[in-house]
């Protein structure tokens, strides 16, 4: 019986077996898949509410109404990039829940992937500015900008180059199968 991937009763052929170190049907590996990214997800989205939440207070203080023009600017994108940022990570859940039982865990997997990949680099872009309307009102000079250059340069690194680098040392066969899982 083909799978649809080349395999045969459920299982992939014996040679992407070897390659991923793995026996599993494509349900199997997409119920891991979805396991593994939703705790993922639960890091990332309890940071997000944390975030979220103290932006959404930071309007009723009393200092708001003392900000700059350009400083309520940038709490507003900051605002919205963190609602934009939380919908992307609850997303995946709301997509899960729409799709459960109609055998379309493969492609809920993926795209659920591929909202969590947005929300992560939303939440990157929130955290960066978040970060600069903090430092502009802490410092009140151009300080602010290099501080908050350096944090998101770290955090990029952190977040993409670093997972690129290992991608990339995996694929040319040092670090492990070159596969992605």
């Amino acid at each position: 019986m083909d799978n649809g991937r080349g395999g045969k009763n459920g299982r992939e052929d014996d040679r992407e077996d070897v390659h991923r170190g793995r026996n599993e049907t494509t349900e199997e590996r997409a119920d891991r898949r979805w396991t593994e990214l939703l705790q993922e997800l639960r890091v990332a989205q309890t940071g997000v509410q944390i975030l979220f939440g103290f932006l959404l207070a930071v309007v009723f203080q009393p200092r708001f109404a003392t900000l700059s023009e350009a400083d309520r600017t940038i709490y507003v994108v900051t605002v919205l990039l963190g609602s934009a940022t939380a919908a992307a990570l609850i997303g995946p859940v709301c997509f899960h829940r729409l799709l459960t039982g109609r055998h379309l865990k493969p492609e809920t997997v993926v795209w659920a992937s591929r909202l969590t990949l947005l929300g992560l680099v939303l939440l990157f872009c929130t955290m960066c500015s978040a970060l600069l309307l903090i430092m502009r009102v802490a410092l009140h000079n151009s300080l602010a900008l290099w501080l908050v250059g350096g944090m998101a340069l770290w955090s990029f690194v952190c977040w993409f180059v670093f997972p690129a680098w290992a991608l990339a040392r995996s694929s040319n066969g040092r670090g492990g199968s070159g596969r992605a899982e």
